[in-house]
């Protein structure tokens, strides 16, 4: 018998610890439960280093008590300042490392926008918290099969929230061509969270060089805030600048 491997992430103990227990009667699947984010990550880490990869993830839609609104931004392998991961940051950071795993995210209630920001972040499925165990076994076996499963109510909303997002990401990554490609590197800066003076230090230009790229960058961006820059490129599918490898070359074409 080929056996499942679930992880529970939950941070409501007695629901985690009761659906646990229900889905270990099942005579095919391998149940742990874990408490938060950082926990499920070592979890997870712990289970690959010994060649015990999990294969669906249920994470709680509000773990840490974060209700997201736009595209994750916390670092899913530090978490933030208290110790936390949200849970569609825990979705795109165990899909970006274990991508054969499998993502369903338990929800206390139907939201299109939010089930399409899952789906977006990489889960196969939203399901409600009070489903019945057969629905949810139905789910995690069907996600195994490659499936991506909605609950039907939700079916137009969502296919209404991801082709808005992919207009608007239509239209951001045209802004984001429109930039040179100092300023694309500057962008990138800025999505890393690094101030005018770190970005100087890295590309090795002035304060005041650097003042004036990003203030091409909002004007080409369209936008008043580096935030708002941000959030566009997250948007267009620009990602951060790699602050572990080496900093920018001196050259004749940095300024």
């Amino acid at each position: 018998m080929v056996r499942i491997r679930v992880l529970v992430v939950d941070d409501h103990r007695i629901f985690a610890e009761s659906l646990a227990a229900a889905l270990a009667a099942e005579p095919d699947v391998d149940v742990s439960a874990a408490g938060s984010g950082p926990a499920a990550l070592r979890c997870l880490e712990r289970a690959a280093a010994e060649g015990r990869r999990f294969d669906v993830l249920l994470v709680d839609a509000d773990l840490g008590g974060k209700v997201p609104g736009g595209r994750p931004a916390v670092p899913v392998q530090a978490g933030d300042e208290d110790g936390l991961v949200d849970g569609m940051s825990l979705v795109t950071g165990v899909r970006s490392a274990q991508p054969l795993v499998r993502i369903v995210v338990l929800a206390e209630k139907d939201d299109p926008a939010r089930a399409a920001l899952a789906l977006q972040a990489g889960a196969s499925g939203w399901v409600a918290k009070d489903c019945s165990l057969n629905r949810l076994l139905t789910v995690i076996r069907g996600v195994l099969r490659d499936e991506t499963h909605l609950p039907p109510a939700l079916l137009t909303g969502v296919l209404r929230e991801l082709t808005a997002a992919r207009r608007h990401r239509t239209e951001s990554e045209r802004l984001v061509e429109s930039l040179t490609p100092r300023e694309r590197e500057v962008l990138r800066c800025m999505v890393a969270g690094l101030g005018r003076k770190a970005v100087a230090e890295r590309l090795y230009l002035s304060p005041h060089t650097v003042r004036t790229h990003m203030q091409n960058v909002l004007g080409k961006l369209g936008v008043h805030s580096t935030l708002a820059a941000v959030a566009l490129a997250r948007r267009a599918g620009v990602g951060p600048v790699d602050l572990t490898g080496d900093v920018v070359e001196r050259g004749g074409q940095l300024a």
